[in-house]
């Protein structure tokens, strides 16, 4: 199954896929100055008001629904992409760049600048950078950071009193409920993040991970009937969102046919298998 990473078909299907492209939307925030006003009361309470619409700019909520990626620039030139089914909230301020992940998975390319950390807080995590690009995804109570450039400082007090340094090609998954606190380990970075191209990568991952990630982008599920070898490995770059090619692989692989549900989900089950 490795092979279909360099397979020509492979290839075009997702040039073909990423030319369809992701949803981007663009949002701007902007404050309206108010008209001149006489004296007193009315200049004050226009004063309160400036103040107030500069606050709400400066805590920007940005979020895609399922299928959706999303990019934006932040104030200082940061960037942050955000992957399917996510959501951050930035809270910036004179000393320091804060953005909460809320839900989903986001990459950030930070601005450098060494008087205004940028902090990423998911749960109880929490990273620090000055200038660099990493990956942030939280799945439950689990948080998991990549690192592409650069260096980071993680920090989970749920799980160790002292943060990780980690430095660029290492991730390190942080589980509140974890017999002993993790190290950060070697990782593949191009497939680590391959979602910021509009793929989705697995190298030897059993079948039933593959099918969980598959179907963060769709509303319509891939399903395993009963008798599927769900711990079977499957590798290969796929286009995020669009099922088709994994299907006809883990079908002629394992023998599977795909059956179509009334919901519009998708069924994997064995060949010969009474259809359902």
């Amino acid at each position: 199954m490795s092979s279909l990473r360099d397979d020509p078909d492979m290839r075009q299907a997702s040039a073909d896929a990423r030319a369809r492209g992701a949803v981007r939307r663009q949002r701007r925030f902007t404050a309206r100055r108010g008209a001149p006003l006489m004296i007193g009361a009315l200049a004050a309470a226009c004063v309160i008001a400036a103040i107030a619409t500069t606050t709400v700019m400066r805590l920007p909520t940005y979020s895609t629904r399922v299928g959706e990626t999303y990019s934006a620039t932040l104030e200082d030139g940061s960037r942050i992409q955000l992957n399917t089914d996510s959501a951050v909230k930035v809270r910036y301020s004179a000393g320091q760049r804060r953005v909460e992940l809320l839900r989903g998975q986001a990459m950030f390319q930070v601005a450098h600048n060494t008087h205004r950390p940028f902090m990423v807080a998911s749960g109880a995590t929490e990273v620090r950078a000055l200038g660099t690009r990493f990956d942030v995804r939280r799945e439950g109570q689990t948080v998991r950071v990549v690192l592409a450039q650069g260096s980071v400082e993680v920090t989970d007090r749920s799980v160790r009193a002292t943060p990780w340094r980690m430095t660029a090609g290492q991730a390190l998954a942080l589980e509140p409920k974890a017999r002993t606190p993790p190290s950060p380990q070697p990782v593949d970075v191009p497939a680590a993040t391959s979602w910021t191209t509009g793929n989705v990568t697995f190298e030897g991952v059993p079948l039933s991970q593959a099918v969980a990630e598959l179907n963060r982008y769709r509303r319509d599920k891939i399903i395993l009937a009963p008798g599927v070898p769900g711990s079977r490995p499957i590798g290969g770059v796929f286009t995020a969102g669009d099922n088709d090619d994994f299907i006809a692989a883990v079908s002629a692989l394992y023998h599977l046919k795909a059956v179509r549900q009334p919901n519009g989900d998708l069924k994997l089950q064995p060949e010969g298998g009474a259809k359902s």
